[in-house]
């Protein structure tokens, strides 16, 4: 069953609009999809498949504990959910009224995440924990695209590398499209010049990339265990055409 638009609602920072079937919910944003749910699936093809395979990429083992910066309706924590269901799952998002759609249209509820609304990057600033994995996916919605807020600069990077556990990993999700190119190098340079190992997490049809970074990042090949995790075949396929490559190291001076 296809699907059509039920409702369009304007939150304090966002106009989303809900796209339903009896299976299946999109909240879209900008134009583009912002949050995904289908009632036996997981896996989209998209970003969150990125994210969702970079917190897997830590050498010490599955992380015991997620922190995640942009909520929204929370499409990459369902995965890592399914995944790793004793996971301490943490996340930061200003928007209320999205996570509030999120848990009547897309069951946000049933994932047993602790959820701050707050600004996430005051929210870190005070932050006194520590966490495996810290992922960047803070996004606002512009006139006609989506934004990133922060500087994704040596400082910001800093500040949540802080948040890391020993041998932790920091992930950014990052739009590669047409007007995000200076972002993406400011990033790209700011992770590289932070960690020593930043590998880059993409699918063919998305115009994502998440960077994911650490003393020591796992390769694609560590991906391959977590295949069996998935009941659908839909999933198995997409999970497979995940592609994970280093990025060149900074050269020493």
């Amino acid at each position: 069953m296809s699907l059509r638009c039920h409702a369009v609602v304007d939150t304090a920072y966002q106009q989303v609009q809900i796209w339903k079937s009896e299976r299946q919910c999109e909240f879209r944003v900008a134009g583009a999809i912002h949050a995904w749910w289908h009632e036996r699936r997981f896996l989209t093809g998209l970003a969150w498949d990125n994210i969702a395979a970079a917190a897997l990429l830590r050498p010490a083992g599955p992380p015991r504990s997620i922190l995640m910066l942009g909520l929204a309706g929370g499409t990459a924590m369902r995965i890592l959910r399914h995944l790793l269901p004793d996971c301490r799952l943490v996340a930061v998002d200003i928007d209320s009224e999205i996570v509030a759609l999120a848990e009547l249209n897309m069951k946000l509820d049933d994932l047993g995440i602790e959820i701050h609304i707050a600004d996430a990057y005051q929210w870190i600033a005070a932050c006194k924990e520590k966490f495996d994995v810290v992922i960047d996916d803070v996004y606002l919605a512009g006139r006609s695209d989506v934004f990133r807020p922060g500087k994704s600069d040596n400082r910001q990077i800093s500040s949540l590398k802080r948040l890391l556990t020993p041998g932790g990993l920091l992930a950014a999700n990052l739009v590669n499209g047409p007007g995000h190119r200076a972002m993406q190098i400011r990033t790209r340079a700011a992770f590289r010049a932070g960690f020593p190992v930043v590998r880059s997490v993409t699918t063919p049809d998305s115009m994502n990339e998440t960077l994911v970074a650490g003393k020591d990042v796992l390769p694609v090949s560590a991906l391959g265990d977590w295949l069996r995790v998935f009941p659908d075949a839909t999933d198995r396929k997409l999970w497979k055409r995940l592609k994970v490559r280093r990025l060149t190291p900074v050269a020493s001076r």
